[in-house]
């Protein structure tokens, strides 16, 4: 007695799935559709837009640009300098260090009308908002004291931290070194959380000093320093790194 033969069983090239051993058909997955990239303008604008968000966060994290608003800052600074100021020493709770440079947020009626230069038109406010374009309506002085420190300027025209007398290489030739309007002499305790601020061209910086009659009394609160002056970039010749110097080195506690 013979087998019957098995059926015979095909598939054409075109039909869907595939045939299982027992002459069953199996449905083969559908294909995902491939991604289509996108179009160059559409790529041009994702990119651009990226751009934007990482130059805001460097602005506002990393660093930003600045002008330097009048001469209080010569020999170091003059004029319409452009400067950098990094943040990131002041992270965590950091705080201004005495011989910081730092630049920090008006406290109220430092700035003259002249002095609060900002961006003139669509372009350079757009500019100046994602940090490519170097912000006014701030101020560049120097830390002399911070919270708890004890500064004195004597009429001999010495200039005191907790007993140090200070001596400062940088300050513009032949300027007085603390003696400010009237050479009037001071003797100041800095509240904690504030720091004590001076220009390095002394008779030509209306900073602390002048400021020890307003409702601060000439202190700046920590939380308006926007950061530490890290390098000058313009003009090109000039351009250099911002050091502390040596002169804050070794002033004891108050």
């Amino acid at each position: 007695m013979t087998e019957p033969m098995p059926e015979d069983v095909s598939v054409s090239a075109s039909s869907a799935g595939s045939v299982t051993r027992g002459g069953h058909r199996r449905a083969e997955k559908p294909q995902k559709p491939k991604k289509q990239p996108l179009p160059v303008w559409q790529e041009s604008l994702l990119l651009l837009a990226i751009a934007l968000v990482l130059a805001i966060g460097i602005k506002y994290f990393f660093v930003q640009a600045f002008y330097i608003p009048s001469p209080s800052m010569e020999p170091e600074f003059i004029k319409n300098d452009r400067i950098l100021v990094q943040k990131v020493s002041y992270w965590g709770g950091g705080s201004p260090k005495r011989g910081d440079i730092v630049v920090f947020k008006d406290p109220g009626g430092w700035l003259s009308t002249g002095e609060n230069k900002t961006a003139s038109n669509p372009i350079t406010k757009t500019l100046e908002t994602i940090g490519l374009y170097p912000s006014g309506g701030h101020l560049v002085k120097r830390v002399i004291g911070i919270g708890g420190d004890r500064v004195v300027c004597d009429s001999k025209d010495e200039l005191k931290v907790n007993g140090k007398v200070l001596v400062e290489p940088y300050l513009k030739k032949n300027a007085h070194h603390c003696l400010g309007i009237n050479d009037s002499t001071f003797d100041i305790r800095v509240p904690q959380g504030h720091i004590w601020v001076m220009g390095d061209n002394r008779d030509d910086s209306y900073d602390s000093r002048g400021h020890m009659g307003d409702p601060g009394g000439g202190y700046v609160p920590d939380d308006l320093v926007v950061g530490k002056v890290w390098a000058l970039i313009w003009p090109w010749k000039r351009a250099e790194r911002i050091h502390t110097p040596a002169t804050f080195k070794d002033i004891p506690n108050s």
